[in-house]
């Protein structure tokens, strides 16, 4: 049985920055998918009664960033030193702002106020914070294509699956930030990452 076993919806979510991390060091992992009706029966097993959990070693690690950040410096994805991982965890706190407003409206029931959220967000609050990470890409990267350092670090990662989510609702939202572009076009171009891409399972989110 592998050391880690990571359980989420069967879906990308909230889990798939951590399975990111897994395949861009090629390590495996057991990787648990429970569909929404599959859930109430596993529920009360879980450490906060949410998702997603890392099981390693015999205990259960819940909040996504906290299992990402821990795989991180498990597999060198975190930062080669404490100034680059504060770069890192910048880049990250930057993503999560606009990943948690668009989370938050994604689940608005009321269609109207639903729509000027996103209306709002994708014309304001969304570009306001990815001119902040062009920026800090291009300051942090050292002339190359990744967030840190010349090199691949789970900032990376995590931009990449969170675009991946924008994109989805509206396909130019990048275009007006070349540096982002380029650097999603970088990990596409990772080999184990390409493979993973290809072979994961095709989900609505």
């Amino acid at each position: 049985m592998s050391s880690y076993r990571l359980h989420y919806f069967n879906g990308r979510g909230r889990a798939e920055v951590s399975r990111l991390i897994f395949a861009a060091v090629g390590q495996k992992f057991e990787d648990i998918r429970y569909e929404q009706n599959e859930w109430p029966t596993h529920q009360a097993r879980m450490p906060l009664g949410e998702m997603p959990v890392l099981e390693y070693e015999g205990f259960k690690i819940p909040q996504s960033l906290t299992i990402a950040r821990f795989l991180a410096k498990q597999f060198q994805l975190a930062g080669r030193d404490n100034f680059e991982q504060a770069k890192v965890d910048a880049i990250i706190d930057t993503i999560s702002e606009f990943a948690l407003s668009l989370g938050t409206i994604s689940r608005e029931k009321d269609e109207t106020k639903k729509q000027e959220g996103m209306r709002k967000l994708f014309t304001e609050d969304i570009p306001y914070h990815l001119q902040h990470l062009e920026l800090l890409g291009k300051s942090y990267g050292v002339g190359g294509p990744f967030f840190v350092g010349n090199h691949l670090t789970w900032a990376d990662l995590y931009f990449y699956d969170a675009a991946e989510s924008l994109l989805r609702i509206s396909g130019t939202v990048l275009n007006r930030f070349p540096w982002l572009i380029s650097n999603r076009q970088e990990i596409e171009r990772q080999p184990k990452i390409s493979a993973y891409l290809k072979s994961r399972p095709q989900t609505l989110f």
